[in-house]
C-alpha cells in the first residue's frame, strides 16, 4: 500500500516538502526565463505565448483545440495568444484538409529563426549554469526529470 502524507515519517515528509518547495521555486524562475526568452524572440510576446510558439515548432502542424486541452485553457484564450502570434507574424494558418472548419498552425521561417536563436541562447546559459558540475550529475538531473515530467504526465498533470 503507497505511503501517504498522512502516514509518513517526519522524515520522509520533509522530504517529500522539500521537493515541493524546491519545484515551486523552480516553476517561479522558469515562469521568469520564459518571459525573458520570449522577449529575445520579440518583444512583445508574453511569457505564455514563448510556451505555445514552442509546442506549436515541437507538434507542427497544429490545431488550436489540441493546444488549448494540452495547455488546459479555454478556445477563446488560445484564439487570443494565436492571435497575436499572428499578427506578430511568428505563426501562420493554413485551412485544415481533413475539416474545413479548422485550421493548421506552423511557425513561419522568421518565427522559426526568432525561436532558434532563443532557444540557443537559453542552451548557452543551462550550460553556463551546469558547466561548474560533472557530466553524470547533469545527466542524472535530466533524467530525473524525465521521470517526474513522465509522472505528472501520467497523472494528466492535475497541479499544473
Amino acid at each position: 500500500m503507497a505511503e501517504t502524507a498522512a502516514t509518513a515519517s517526519s522524515e520522509d515528509f520533509k522530504a517529500y516538502c522539500a521537493v515541493e518547495h524546491q519545484l515551486g521555486v523552480l516553476l517561479r524562475r522558469s515562469r521568469a526565463l520564459s518571459a525573458e526568452i520570449g522577449r529575445v524572440v520579440h518583444p512583445e510576446l508574453e511569457a505564455g505565448a514563448y510556451s505555445l510558439l514552442v509546442r506549436i515548432c515541437e507538434v507542427a502542424p497544429a490545431r488550436s483545440t489540441d493546444l488549448a486541452a494540452y495547455f488546459g485553457v479555454g478556445k477563446a484564450t488560445i484564439s487570443r495568444q494565436l492571435k497575436v502570434l499572428q499578427e506578430l507574424g511568428l505563426i501562420e494558418r493554413e485551412p485544415d484538409p481533413m475539416d474545413g472548419r479548422a485550421h493548421l498552425l506552423d511557425l513561419t521561417d522568421e518565427g522559426r529563426q526568432r525561436l532558434d536563436r532563443a532557444r540557443s541562447g537559453r542552451r548557452q546559459r543551462f550550460y553556463a549554469l551546469l558547466a561548474t558540475w560533472p557530466t553524470e550529475d547533469v545527466r542524472l538531473v535530466g533524467s530525473m526529470l524525465a521521470r517526474f515530467n513522465a509522472l505528472t504526465g501520467a497523472l494528466g498533470d492535475p497541479y499544473a
